[in-house]
């Protein structure tokens, strides 16, 4: 659901530069004078959507400190999330203590217009790998409605600015917004329902070649006490660093060697749906999100691996004793 959420929202974001509507034409009279009267709610709840947005992004940065500000005590935890707060503000601070640094930057002009409209295209591409990840959830119908979903709603937005009459206006919007209403009463279920486990086990295997086995609660310790080394692939759907790293040194032939070498079992715990014991399993690592990797040795503590892996980084962890 909160997939599908987020991928409405990137066609709105697109839409919106693509210039095929503005915000402020559709919000009533009565938000945008609360806006006008409260500019620092309104930049705070602005903070809040672009904060909700660019989560999944911040694993590779700041994973490890967040699992760790989350098992700390409530003192040092504030002070890791008032650091990270800081960091992100810097370069306002900057540029507004500092007249030099603001006088450097790109004067207004035409080139804002056409700025605007080229980033509807990463956000489309957004809307594209969100739509692959619902996919990944679900299944190929439940990417198929939800593409119907968005269209239906691109279509929407598109009659609320139609019109060249008060009646004119009304009966475009009563057709775009019932057209809406059956699309989001008839796609809306597919489009979020949850796949099977087993279906989408199955499909993970297919994926991996089999040289990958599922994690299951008690698999880690189960090969640890026959002797075995584990590896743990903790990752997700909707992680990019997860899926670049699974793409490039976890498929690598030298990775590979050496885990099939030194006998490393391989095992992938999928957090795409928020697994519960997935979820012990990593703030038992102190981690709080994916991509996490971990190597388990008999009588050793886990190793867990950076967020961005190299294949020298792997093998150096496999082949250490």
């Amino acid at each position: 659901m909160v997939v599908a959420s987020l991928a409405l929202l990137f066609t709105l974001i697109a839409l919106n530069l693509f210039g095929v509507f503005e915000f402020g034409n559709m919000l009533p009279q009565s938000v945008l004078n609360a806006r006008a009267k409260h500019p620092s709610v309104d930049a705070f709840l602005s903070g809040v959507l672009a904060t909700a947005v660019a989560s999944p992004c911040t694993a590779p940065f700041m994973g490890a400190s967040l699992g760790l500000a989350i098992v700390w005590p409530t003192a040092q935890a504030l002070a890791v999330f008032a650091a990270l707060g800081l960091g992100m503000a810097a370069p306002y601070l900057l540029a507004s203590w500092l007249p030099g640094v603001a006088q450097r930057l790109p004067k207004p002009g035409a080139w804002m217009a056409r700025f605007k409209t080229v980033m509807a295209f990463p956000m489309l591409a957004t809307v594209v790998w969100l739509v692959w990840v619902v996919g990944q959830q679900t299944s190929m119908n439940g990417a198929g409605a939800l593409l119907l979903l968005l269209l239906s709603l691109a279509f929407a937005v598109w009659c609320w600015q139609q019109g060249d009459t008060r009646l004119a206006r009304r009966v475009w919007r009563g057709v775009g917004a019932l057209t809406l209403a059956v699309a989001v009463w008839a796609l809306w279920q597919p489009a979020t329902q949850t796949a099977p486990a087993q279906m989408a086990t199955n499909a993970s295997a297919a994926n991996d070649n089999m040289l990958w086995q599922a994690w299951t609660p008690g698999a880690v310790e189960a090969h640890v006490a026959q002797g075995h080394t584990v590896f743990v692939d903790f990752s997700a759907a909707w992680c990019v660093t997860c899926q670049v790293n699974e793409l490039t040194t976890l498929a690598s032939t030298d990775v590979l060697q050496a885990f099939a070498q030194h006998d490393v079992v391989l095992l992938k715990a999928d957090w795409t749906r928020r697994d519960p014991a997935i979820t012990q399993a990593l703030n038992a690592l102190g981690r709080s999100g994916v991509p996490t990797y971990a190597l388990y040795r008999p009588n050793a503590a886990p190793q867990v691996l950076p967020e961005v892996l190299s294949n020298a980084m792997v093998i150096n962890a496999v082949t250490q004793r």
